[in-house]
């Protein structure tokens, strides 16, 4: 091999990023959702997988926890190798994975943390143990860039009944107050053909988002496709506001096409592959 082409191969990279997160069987939620929105979006995707969920679009059956050493040592192994822009955390559903996932980024100090606390299935199943709780809040949130609960994850994460935006002003506050470095807000359970999602930085600053309710019942993964979209937005070098206006926008178009397709007999998944983008080479 020549010089020029050895200086070729070192210059020319994909924009990488890790999702770490529970495998769903079933394909519309989880590391598999992660994957095909990163892939979508033009980015190189890995991955850590947390656990293994038994689920179909009904609803989750059972959750089989990966060991915390494994689980640290598929991340460490990943940025020590191919040095990902960011990171996606959707669910960890133990304390000690939690606390494992922590000290092994702590170690490796990724640029971008996207943190979705995933507490709550689409078919309304609890995924997070109560003792992780505690954990979560005091190892994984102060160490986001990002952290995306929908309302009912916000009330809990918060102690702050949520019916009204100003409701979600002070769950936000709250949740600020606890560490992280912005938070957005997903108003998707509120009422009203309008969502409003409000996004939240440290510093005080606000934006608001405000999008047209899809009528449907593919919902499954909504979650960690807009978490992943944000990450892949945000390793592609745009600022938090912008990643999180594209990303909303990507959601929606997913939703649109997906929207009377009929997969399963319960929640379905978005159509992450409406448009799929080319890989970036940087």
């Amino acid at each position: 091999m020549c010089i020029r082409d050895r200086d070729i191969r070192t210059t020319m990279k994909y924009i990488g990023v890790l999702t770490i997160a529970g495998s769903d069987s079933c394909g519309g939620a989880g590391v598999q959702a992660d994957i095909k929105t990163m892939s979508a979006l033009g980015v190189y995707a890995a991955s850590a997988i947390t656990s293994i969920t038994v689920q179909n679009t009904l609803g989750v059956q059972a959750i089989q926890a990966i060991r915390p050493e494994i689980v640290a040592g598929q991340i460490k192994a990943v940025m020590d190798d191919i040095k990902p822009v960011a990171v996606k955390i959707g669910m960890v559903n133990d304390a000690a994975t939690i606390q494992a996932i922590a000290e092994t980024l702590r170690e490796t100090k990724p640029g971008i943390m996207v943190v979705d606390p995933v507490m709550v299935s689409t078919s309304g199943s609890m995924l997070m143990q109560t003792d992780a709780l505690d954990i979560f809040c005091q190892s994984l949130l102060p160490m986001a860039t990002l952290l995306t609960p929908n309302i009912p994850e916000a009330e809990v994460l918060s102690n702050v009944k949520i019916g009204s935006l100003d409701d979600m002003d002070r769950a936000a506050q709250r949740i600020i107050d606890m560490g992280c470095k912005a938070v957005l807000i997903k108003g998707g359970h509120l009422e009203g053909d309008k969502k409003v999602d409000r996004l939240y930085l440290n510093d005080g600053e606000t934006h608001q988002f405000v999008h047209q309710t899809i009528q449907t019942r593919n919902t499954h993964g909504t979650g960690c496709t807009l978490s992943s979209a944000i990450a892949s937005f945000m390793a592609r070098g745009e600022e938090m506001p912008q990643a999180v206006a594209k990303a909303k926008n990507y959601l929606s178009k997913a939703l649109e096409a997906g929207k009377d397709v009929h997969i399963g007999e319960g929640h379905g998944p978005v159509d992450h592959l409406f448009n799929p983008e080319k890989l970036i080479i940087r």
